[in-house]
């Protein structure tokens, strides 16, 4: 059933190497709720993040949006030079152990059902979702938008459900990663449902740029990250 009000706060989280700030909204209720992670674009922590993690609370979850500049000093930009500076500046290990920290606070949160935990990410936090997911036994379904696909030892990991979304004009990430993982994941006997959009671009989600956002494709993936997430995380 879909929330009419959310409560949402910015939290920090006890992380590895610094307080993780993140931001944090909810059903208002006293719940318990299933949560989902939000992982960030290679932008920050920015607004369009926010608002999916609001849309999120409004279908009867919890959801945090870590910002995994947190160790970067928190910066949000819209310059995709410096975009690329900070994701790169970013060393995976660091992202994973920040984001199994925040998974960490979740199973012991207040109003959150710790053994229902979920994540989804876009673009660097595609990238991270997938990682995050073969990581944590604790997370129960993973959506992935159009991140990179680690190599098949780790895909070899992945210990839950995992819907990748792709669009086949990315020209960021190569379809042969993908077809590498549907193929590594059915070999591997893992659940993972690829969702290929022809014609469509990286970004296409991110509905705040007009120049690839692609509605259509959007809504239809999100339909499909909702119903993972209910299935394995609602019911």
């Amino acid at each position: 059933m879909v929330q009419s009000n959310v409560s949402a706060s910015t939290i920090q989280i006890p992380g590895p190497a610094c307080s993780i700030r993140a931001f944090q909204v909810a059903p208002v209720g006293a719940g318990p709720y299933p949560a989902v992670i939000v992982i960030q674009e290679w932008w920050g922590l920015n607004e369009h993040i926010k608002d999916v993690a609001t849309r999120f609370a409004r279908e009867g979850y919890v959801a945090v949006a870590p910002d995994l500049y947190s160790r970067l000093g928190n910066t949000v930009t819209a310059d995709p030079n410096e975009a690329g500076k900070l994701m790169t500046s970013l060393h995976k290990p660091d992202g994973v152990a920040d984001l199994l920290a925040v998974v960490s606070y979740l199973k012991t949160a207040a109003g959150v059902r710790g053994e229902r935990l979920g994540v989804t990410g876009f673009c660097m936090g595609g990238s991270y979702t997938v990682l995050l997911a073969c990581e944590s036994r604790d997370i129960k379904a993973a959506a992935a938008f159009y991140g990179e696909v680690p190599a098949d030892d780790v895909v070899a990991r992945l210990d839950c459900p995992l819907l990748y979304v792709y669009g086949d004009q990315d020209g960021w990430i190569q379809k042969a990663d993908v077809e590498r993982l549907r193929a590594t994941a059915q070999r591997q006997g893992k659940f993972a449902d690829v969702q290929i959009y022809p014609g469509t671009p990286h970004a296409f989600f991110n509905d705040t740029r007009k120049d690839v956002y692609r509605a259509k494709e959007a809504q239809d993936a999100w339909a499909r990250t909702l119903r993972l997430f209910k299935q394995h995380l609602a019911s």
